[in-house]
């Protein structure tokens, strides 16, 4: 089975038609949030994905402060600047749909979430103390994360009591045995 696993689209219709033709034929698609923010294409972005095989798509931080589920005041200027933008002109129909996400969620042996295990919304994995401490937070054996925009793996091999960080490259294999959270990059 063929799964794209996609994170933080950020309103961006032309870099997600790139990736999914690239992608080709997938039997199914993990969106790990923030559809919309920043780009031009909040909108087409949404409807876009929801026309995607097999879905399993999150909300992420951007995507339910667009859609009003989250106070917009933590955000930085510009992206709160973005957001106010979004939330202008983002169709009702969009916004119910985003309201209807969820931020994990659990598909077989792996588990998902936009920011981390710990914080689906808030929390950025971008090293081995803060990834270690998150390996709690899931029972599956992997977890995808998005969030950082980073295409990064941690890796909590049998013995250790510390996650160790590598970054894959492009069509490499990767071992994920035994317990992994990766984070596709944006």
């Amino acid at each position: 089975m063929q799964i794209l696993i996609i994170s933080d689209i950020h309103s961006n219709l032309t870099a997600l038609d790139a990736v999914l033709a690239d992608a080709g034929n997938v039997d199914a698609v993990w969106c790990l949030g923030d559809l919309v923010g920043y780009g031009p294409d909040p909108n087409e972005c949404v409807q876009r994905i929801q026309e995607l095989p097999n879905l399993v798509c999150l909300i992420g931080n951007h995507d339910a402060a667009a859609a009003g589920l989250i106070d917009i005041t933590s955000f930085n200027n510009e992206a709160r600047t973005a957001i106010l933008w979004t939330q202008s002109i983002l169709s009702p129909t969009n916004i119910e749909y985003l309201h209807g996400l969820s931020a994990h969620t659990v598909i077989d042996s792996v588990s998902l979430a936009h920011g981390s295990p710990r914080q689906p919304f808030w929390e950025y994995l971008l090293d081995s103390h803060t990834a270690t401490q998150n390996f709690d937070h899931f029972e599956t054996p992997f977890c995808f994360v998005g969030h950082s925009h980073l295409p990064v793996i941690f890796q909590m091999r049998d013995g250790n009591s510390y996650a160790n960080l590598s970054i894959p490259e492009v069509h490499s294999c990767i071992d994920m045995t035994p317990r992994a959270i990766l984070n596709p990059g944006s």
